[in-house]
């Protein structure tokens, strides 16, 4: 049997009709869509779109359609590998309380889609990391497509390995003793600073 390549997805309008034999049925793509991701307040959901607002703060080429199983969730033009995680005070659900902000730094066995292996050791493969907090508290005025009800915080990937406190997660406040809350305008620049911190710290290791 040949080997079973990897399908590679084309982006789509959304006007695709569902089909059955041949025939077009009452329903297309976007049906599907509206149906399953309109809730961009569900934990879900939001965390692929807060890579989608990072990604469009970097430049994003939508027809470079998000790759479910790569080793990180973004990469700019100039290559800088980008992790993104979210977190919100407010939840799809009913509370009694606001959700306790915390983000997952956890190191993982990533899968490289270059060699179709999976790294033995657990490793953070991303240069940058972008923390998308979801600050708002107002049930009622919540909308996550306006980019004010956010703070982004950015940090390089070496201050997660040496961050002494955890290695499996870190809390809003660690996060402000690292580092300030970046505005939707500032991501970017915020991104290229971070990377070039990295950059500079990966060149002083090789130098010991």
């Amino acid at each position: 049997m040949d080997e079973l390549k990897q399908i590679i997805a084309k982006p789509k309008n959304g006007s695709e009709s569902l089909t059955d034999h041949g025939a077009k049925t009452n329903y297309t793509l976007l049906d599907f869509w509206r149906w399953s991701v309109s809730d961009i307040l569900s934990n879900a959901t939001r965390g692929r779109f807060a890579e989608f607002i990072v990604g469009t703060a970097i430049g994003l080429n939508p027809d470079n359609l998000r790759d479910e199983w790569d080793a990180f969730d973004l990469k700019t033009d100039d290559g800088v590998k980008i992790e993104v995680k979210s977190s919100a005070y407010i939840q799809s659900w009913s509370q009694k309380n606001f959700s306790t902000i915390s983000f997952s730094i956890k190191p993982a066995r990533y899968w490289d889609a270059e060699t179709n292996m999976r790294h033995t050791e657990p490793i953070r493969p991303a240069d940058v990391y972008v923390f998308c907090h979801l600050k708002h508290r107002d049930k009622k005025t919540i909308d996550p497509l306006k980019m004010e009800q956010w703070d982004f915080y950015v940090l390089s990937t070496y201050q997660l390995d040496n961050y002494t406190r955890s290695q499996t997660s870190i809390t809003i406040n660690s996060l402000r003793k690292l580092t300030s809350p970046k505005q939707y305008s500032e991501l970017k620049d915020a991104i290229m600073r971070a990377f070039q911190e990295q950059k500079n710290y990966t060149i002083a290791r090789a130098n010991l």
